[in-house]
């Protein structure tokens, strides 16, 4: 997946920041806040390690709740990404920064070993992901948002998934932002009862980047989303990629479990999937959107909506089916369940200043396409969003 971005365009200074935040009048975030704000709810942001001393963050990460096997520098970013995601989902908004659309819940910081990282011996010391994830399942963390992959099905990550499940947690993560490129089967998307996350933007398209196949569930905004410019934190960027809309998804479960406490994982997702923005059959999802674009404020209007049955996987299709190229030909584990122990890559994508108003660049921020067909206009939240899609190989 994409490296994060070098060579930003110079800096915006923070005070404008919220009126970037395109995505939280669409979603109509002020109307889901007088029912939920994703208070009570846990969130695991397993990433580049999370500031809590930003000004958007104070009160928000709950470092000592970190094992200590698993815990190393957890709360030194040493990118800006980790913090930014962190931002995303929990910031208060405090000193002009990035509000974020649960702002009630609360950050469970993890340091990964990233194929950014420049520091060979950091690299080393940092947990791997399965212990992570093993160490947030035995937690009372109720999601686990991964803005990260890579392109290789890894056997002790995949058991890892499987008992975080089994232990009820809601696993979110990027589908990734090659697209353009060579479009791989991002991990740990791709893995069973991980949710695959791809990027729209404004309009509910589909960023030219976003990475698609069978194991794009939801889609969310990734597109012109303010995060940190660096690891300075003296100023955001405008950004672009699969790992905004990862911990958008991300907050927006958190929205939704807050509301509903008793409330399964399983019931959380369904609930999502089934009030997403689609124009197409629920059982015929889309390569490039999967169920449609993510919506919690119809799951939130509802008191009285009705999830399912609380053990019932709406994932039991792809899950049973296993990720399929774009031959639907099933791919196998079997080649890459003894490749040796490597570091994913963070999924931030291009960034540029967020003051700026015209399309000054650097990486590939810009370059976004309609995929697929365009259909019907539909209602996500108070903004209009086109719907794009293309069907999955069965």
């Amino acid at each position: 997946m994409t490296v994060l971005s070098a060579g930003l365009v110079p800096s915006a200074s923070a005070a404008d920041v919220q009126s970037q935040q395109w995505y939280l009048s669409a979603m109509k975030a002020d109307e889901m806040w007088k029912v939920s704000t994703g208070k009570g709810v846990k969130v695991a942001v397993i990433d580049t390690g999370v500031n809590p001393n930003t000004p958007s963050l104070k009160g928000q990460v709950l470092a000592g709740e970190v094992p200590r096997a698993v815990g190393y520098k957890a709360t030194e970013d040493y990118d800006g990404h980790g913090t930014s995601m962190a931002e995303l989902i929990a910031g208060t908004g405090a000193g002009d920064g990035l509000k974020g659309l649960a702002p009630g819940a609360k950050i469970v910081p993890y340091r990964l070993a990233m194929k950014d990282m420049k520091d060979g011996s950091e690299k080393e010391k940092a947990p791997q992901l399965p212990d992570v994830i093993r160490a947030i399942a035995d937690s009372d963390v109720k999601i686990i948002s991964m803005s990260f992959g890579e392109d290789v099905e890894r056997s002790d990550v995949l058991a890892a998934v499987k008992y975080a499940e089994s232990k009820g947690k809601l696993m979110v993560s990027a589908t990734g932002n090659d697209a353009q490129e060579k479009n791989f089967i991002g991990y740990p998307a791709a893995y069973p009862y991980v949710v695959g996350v791809a990027a729209s933007d404004k309009s509910g398209r589909v960023g030219k980047f976003s990475e698609h196949g069978n194991y794009v569930d939801l889609a969310s905004p990734g597109l012109e989303v303010p995060t940190w410019c660096d690891n300075t934190f003296r100023s955001y960027c405008t950004s672009q990629g699969t790992s905004q809309a990862t911990a958008i998804a991300s907050a927006s479960a958190a929205l939704v479990w807050s509301a509903h406490p008793d409330w399964t994982a399983n019931q959380v997702l369904a609930s999502l999937i089934d009030t997403a923005g689609r124009d197409w059959a629920k059982d015929d999802p889309s390569t490039y959107l999967g169920y449609g674009l993510i919506r919690p404020r119809m799951v939130l209007e509802q008191s009285n909506f009705n999830p399912g049955p609380a053990a019932t996987d709406p994932l039991a299709r792809e899950n049973a089916t296993g990720v399929t190229d774009e031959a639907g030909t099933s791919t196998s584990a079997s080649a890459s369940a003894s490749a040796p122990p490597q570091s994913p890559k963070a999924t931030a994508g291009g960034r540029t200043s967020a003051a700026a108003s015209t399309s000054d660049t650097s990486d590939n921020t810009t370059m976004w396409i309609a995929l697929g067909v365009a259909a019907a206009v539909l209602a996500i939240g108070g903004g209009a969003f086109v719907v794009i899609r293309s069907r999955r190989a069965a």
